[in-house]
């Protein structure tokens, strides 16, 4: 082979080669355009379209406000939101009755009470507006709290309510430091500056301070749910604000909810409203878009582990020798 023929196939080869990396460069470029219109195309309908928001072309709907888990200080269950939430509602011109629907074990007893209050300013504000409460799960102590400031409650059959009274607890680590042979110095100017001090021995005057407040907020609490109930409250029933909870049937015959119903129920059959809006807000587009991304890629990580585990398992034998011994 001359040289001649030697570069003639040294030009084709890197002539393919050429061509080779073109061909890849335009398919490489073609799956970025499709990934990136996907996303986009996936990002408009999250922006676009919201299912929840599908009430906005009816004449009238009910309003939704969501109160879920601990009522505390913070964007989901604080009061501020909560009773920026329900003006929202009642201000909306469409809005025929509002519903707060709770699913809530408790929590602060001030953002309970705020929203409370919130509740019976609006119900005042727009008397032809009804705001019911529905309970979920579970309607307990801040979240009861909360429902006793409806016109009236509805729960489910099985649901779980009450929970009047007022808790605080914590820990004493006197002992422990003991043992460990540290030595607790605390400094304060006024007689009661360490009140609840983890670090130091109780002291019974300041227990009972303590048990004194709670008893005043326990009070109030109770108070609240009577101007709510009405006469509708049995307060003659044994342990009624002793803290138990009491199942939907037994709530319903001692007064602290009206009705069993669910929240579809009570917009179609006592608002009259069928059409749902909810009008707590929700993350934006991208947000949500990463919570479901995130939700999917976690459930394929721990479909992918309980595979392997389980492979591991019948791999060793272990689950037929646990059954043959």
């Amino acid at each position: 082979m001359d040289d001649k023929e030697l570069g003639n196939i040294l030009k084709e080869l890197m002539s393919e080669n050429l061509q080779e990396r073109k061909r890849t460069r335009r398919w490489g470029i073609f799956f970025k355009c499709l990934g990136f219109t996907y996303l986009a195309g996936t990002l408009a309908v999250f922006t676009l379209y919201d299912p929840k928001n599908e009430a906005g072309k009816y004449d009238s709907y009910t309003g939704v406000v969501t109160v879920r888990g601990e009522i505390k200080d913070d964007e989901n269950t604080g009061y501020l939101t909560v009773n920026k939430t329900l003006r929202k509602a009642f201000e909306d011109d469409k809005t025929k009755g509002v519903i707060v629907a709770i699913n809530s074990p408790g929590g602060s007893p001030v953002h309970s009470h705020r929203i409370y209050l919130e509740m019976q300013c609006l119900q005042k504000q727009y008397p032809e507006k009804p705001l019911y409460a529905v309970v979920g799960d579970l309607a307990a102590s801040g979240g009861y709290f909360i429902a006793a400031g409806a016109k009236a409650i509805y729960a489910d059959e099985t649901s779980l309510v009450g929970s009047i009274g007022v808790t605080a607890a914590g820990f004493g680590f006197v002992g422990t430091m003991e043992k460990l042979g540290v030595e607790r110095r605390n400094y304060t100017s006024g007689e009661h500056k360490s009140l609840l001090d983890p670090y130091s021995p109780q002291k019974p005057d300041e227990v009972e301070l303590w048990n004194a407040q709670l008893r005043r907020t326990h009070e109030q609490f109770i108070e609240a749910v009577k101007n709510g109930r009405g006469e509708r409250l049995k307060t003659d029933t044994p342990n009624l604000f002793s803290g138990l909870l009491w199942n939907a049937k037994e709530a319903k015959a001692i007064g602290l909810i009206d009705e069993f119903g669910s929240i579809e129920t009570v917009a179609r059959d006592v608002i009259q409203a069928e059409h749902l809006k909810e009008f707590n807000e929700e993350p934006n587009p991208l947000a949500r878009l990463a919570d479901r991304l995130g939700a999917s890629i976690g459930a394929g990580f721990a479909s992918g582990a309980m595979a392997s585990v389980m492979e591991a398992f019948k791999g060793q034998k272990v689950l037929g020798g646990l059954g043959s011994n």
